[in-house]
Formats: C-alpha cells, structure tokens, sequence
C-alpha cells in the first residue's frame, strides 16, 4: 500500500465509506465499525445476514477496553502471547454496540498482524469491520483482483475502494471465545489448539 493510496482509504472511511485491503490471511472489508451506515454498506456488500455478527480489526491492542464489558485474565494472557497476529478473540460485548457486531453476547477482536489493513486500522485510529472480502458463502479472495471481479458493480458504483496487494491465504484467523475460566475455539486456524495450550492451563481449553 502506497502513502497515497492509505490517505485516499482514510478518507474514504472517515466518509462511512468501505475499503478492500490485504489482511495477514485474505482481503477483508474494513468500515467504520462506529457508523451504522458503514455496517450497512458492508453487510449489503456481502449480502451476508444480519443477524451474523462480524468481528472487528482493532488500531492497538488497548482498543479492546472500549468494545469488551471486561478483559478475562485468559485473553490477556494469549494476546501477549499471539497479538499483534491471526488470533480473533470473541468477549463480553459491551451493551450499546450494534447487534450486526456481536453474537451471542460477545465481540470478535483482533490486533492484526502486519498487513496493509492492520497499516490502516491503526492509521483511522478506531475499530474497523473485518469480514472477507468475498460474497456471503463464497471462497476469500487473496488478490486485489479477485475482489475487483466479485465487486465489479460496487467499484463503478464507487462504493468500494480496493487497495492493490495479496494476501498469503492459507488459514483463517483462529477464533475463540473466552470468559472467566474457560477458552472455547470456535474456528480452528493459523494458530494451533497446541499452540494455545502452550498459553493456558489444559482444564481451561473447551
């Protein structure tokens, strides 16, 4: 990602607008995730369902205190271990938040890895929207162009802008929920359960 094409994605979010950019595994979607109107656009995007929550793409680690009712010990614990990288982690939501950003009461988190949307998140200073870059059931996309061909109609349109780039592909982002006691892995991926064992106690793996 060129200096010029990160200040066009800025301003393009700061207009509640949608950009298209390589995570640490695929091409995600990133909004504002503070502007309903910019959920909308992503969740019309994907034609993805409402009721599924998509998770957020944090500027710092910090910025999890401001989405999360509390930070468990054990979160604490596999983000100095895993953060910045590909682990997702689904906590307590904090009441208020839209719905389309939480599921069963929680909020899907991560600090990125180094990536040209982990550049941008931290750059726009506030959580953004980390849904695939594809259709709602449909395959990621690793390229810049795979995105342009799935969202032809949305680029003329100039609803979405797609920062050039490929991503590494392989596995997604392990997602786990955590409270208290316990981590539950909702998604296997880039990081093994072995891997997360290595961090908490066994009794606390569900």
């Amino acid at each position: 990602m060129t200096d010029d094409e990160l200040k066009r994605a800025l301003d393009v979010l700061g207009a509640g607008g949608v950009v298209a950019a390589a995570t640490e595994t695929f091409f995600g979607l990133l909004a504002d995730a503070r502007r309903a109107s910019a959920i909308d656009l992503v969740f019309s995007l994907k034609g993805r369902e409402a009721s599924k929550g998509v998770a957020l793409l944090l500027p710092s680690r910090d910025a999890w205190s401001a989405l999360a009712v509390s930070i468990p010990p054990l979160a604490v614990r596999l983000a100095d271990r895993f953060w910045p990288g590909p682990l997702t982690m689904a906590l307590p939501a904090r009441p208020g938040l839209d719905t389309r950003l939480t599921e069963a009461g929680t909020v899907a988190v991560r600090w990125g890895g180094p990536s040209d949307a982990s550049r941008l998140a931290a750059a726009f200073g506030a959580p953004l929207t980390a849904t695939s870059a594809n259709l709602a059931g449909k395959p990621p996309a690793q390229t810049a162009d795979e995105v342009r061909v799935t969202f032809a109609d949305a680029v003329a349109r100039r609803n979405l802008l797609i920062l050039s780039g490929h991503a590494p592909g392989g596995a997604p982002s392990t997602l786990v929920r955590i409270d208290e006691v316990r981590v539950w892995v909702l998604r296997r991926g880039q990081i093994g359960e072995s891997q997360l064992a290595g961090v908490v106690p066994d009794a606390a793996l569900g």
